[in-house]
């Protein structure tokens, strides 16, 4: 039995999931919260493993040290060891930074297709390296708090746990992505690397095919 801790990226609209995903789902606010893991929690619970995936504090009023500081409570309250962390998009900066503050709780810390942090980096600095001016608008989001904050964390920390990148190859973040490879390829070791043929969201689009390479992963 493995223990998944799963990351929320920003807040999805129900419009791109839908558009993705080919279903028609309705939520309240319009927006999908963590629930667009739902499929990612069921198929692995279906193989007897723990998993949490959390909605993250409103991006509005909540910055990146709340949403880290909330994943590391999750961890302290439920006890949980040994954890296999998934962070998608814009959660790749959170789960470094509870990584960072707890290391002896992590097994592999996951990567979907999200921005790789340096010590010292906020998302809109790296999406700003990776958008040519024309380019901004349509791929940068709103500069809200837990965008604009800047992470600060131990490299050595980080650098001694086993991690994994995976690439959508098909995501609208492709040249962020570019950049994460970038330093993996640097880095030489201390990484797994994968690709999807799918969008940004590929529990949307290619869910199977990114279960099946979730489980791959735990027998790293």
């Amino acid at each position: 039995m493995e223990t998944y801790v799963l990351v929320q990226g920003g807040d999805m609209s129900t419009e791109t999931w839908n558009k993705l995903s080919g279903q028609n789902v309705t939520t309240k606010n319009g927006h999908m919260g963590a629930s667009y893991w739902d499929g990612t929690v069921d198929a692995l619970e279906a193989d007897g493993n723990r998993v949490f995936a959390p909605t993250l504090g409103d991006e509005f009023t909540s910055t990146l040290t709340d949403h880290v500081m909330q994943i590391c409570s999750l961890i302290e309250e439920k006890n949980l060891q040994d954890i296999i962390m998934v962070g998608h998009s814009y959660g790749g900066f959170v789960i470094t930074g509870v990584a960072d503050r707890m290391p002896e709780r992590i097994r592999i810390l996951v990567y979907l297709d999200s921005a790789l942090p340096d010590p010292g980096q906020s998302l809109i600095d790296i999406l700003n390296m990776a958008y040519s001016p024309e380019d901004y608008e349509a791929a940068v989001p709103d500069p809200n708090p837990p965008y604009v904050e800047k992470l600060h964390y131990n490299l050595q920390t980080i650098q001694k746990l086993k991690k994994v990148y995976i690439r959508c190859t098909k995501s609208e973040f492709i040249n962020a992505s570019r950049l994460a490879k970038e330093k993996i390829d640097n880095a030489k070791e201390g990484w797994a690397y994968f690709e999807l043929p799918s969008s940004h969201v590929p529990m949307a689009d290619l869910p199977e095919e990114f279960y099946k390479l979730l489980r791959d992963i735990s027998q790293l």
